[in-house]
């Protein structure tokens, strides 16, 4: 069957593994200096793990694979405990793959008895959807890229109330373009603001003016690697997230222009339209250009 599966350059690949344990699903392992797929059956082509490749060489190809079999994955987590099995099954939930999600509760249920851990508690990780900011990140995988939905209350000191230049205006976490979730709550039809990675620290208003009331992805059009996934997933945005509006916040330097032209490429392909505003920046922090394009 066609599905979507992962691809490793191996040209591009060091051998560091630092996706090994960021594949939820155990479909990676380092051999011969390189990082393999050992399993298609075991790869949900979700691509938890590219982020994590400082080199790139991950992507996500559509080609001829075996099917995904859950059971498979789940046999071979259990015995990696807790953590790993929440941090599997919370990656299903946030990518909507809520058959596969099933078939893994079930399993557990149906082998509780065999568990070091109690499915409930499974249960109650797995659907635990707000985070407060100040709690202690539990689950598996990289706390970097747990989705968090933050409560503005609880980042406030007890009695002490906090400047509106002070705070924060982010919504969510995570915000870089590789490692969010584009089906995720947050995003659904809000106003997206694509972000430099300098823009906020040359804006003094980033946050007040310009991240206020908006859903944020960060990326950099130069030094990412990846653009095509940049593309894929601004598209989930637009066509099954509904985002409103996309603000594109982009540095003066020529090369920063990359970042307008991801979002470009996105609206073209995507099966809806939605108004797009490009904002350029300047190095000392001022406003030299915004218009809709």
């Amino acid at each position: 069957m066609k599905r979507d599966i992962i691809r490793i350059d191996e040209d591009k690949c060091t051998g560091c593994g630092d996706c090994v344990p960021n594949c939820h699903e155990g479909a990676l392992q380092i051999i011969d200096g390189k990082v393999r797929m050992v399993s298609e059956l075991m790869c949900d082509g979700l691509g938890a793990c590219i982020g994590h490749c400082p080199e790139g060489a991950i992507t996500i190809e559509q080609r001829e694979a075996e099917p995904y079999d859950e059971i498979m994955v789940m046999q071979e987590m259990v015995g990696k405990g807790f953590n790993t099995v929440v941090a599997h099954l919370r990656h299903l939930r946030e990518h909507n793959e809520t058959v596969f999600l099933k078939l893994g509760m079930g399993f557990l249920i149906q082998h509780e008895a065999e568990l070091s851990f109690y499915v409930q508690d499974v249960k109650d990780a797995v659907h635990q959807v707000v985070v407060a900011a100040t709690n202690t990140q539990s689950g598996g995988g990289c706390p970097g890229s747990q989705t968090i939905v933050f409560d503005p209350s609880s980042m406030r000191p007890v009695g002490q109330e906090i400047t509106v230049s002070a705070s924060s205006a982010l919504r969510q976490w995570p915000v870089q373009l590789h490692l969010i979730n584009p089906t995720a709550a947050y995003f659904q039809g809000s106003d997206l603001l694509v972000a430099a990675d300098c823009s906020a620290f040359s804006l003094g208003d980033f946050h007040s003016n310009w991240l206020k009331n908006r859903s944020l992805v960060i990326a950099c059009p130069k030094l990412d690697q990846g653009k095509e996934i940049y593309v894929q997933k601004l598209i989930n945005l637009i066509d099954t997230s509904r985002v409103n509006t996309i603000t594109v916040l982009m540095m003066e330097v020529p090369c920063c222009g990359g970042l307008l032209q991801l979002v470009q490429m996105a609206v073209q392909r995507s099966s809806r339209k939605v108004p797009v505003k490009a904002v350029t920046v300047s190095i000392k922090g001022g406003i030299l250009d915004e218009q809709w394009v």
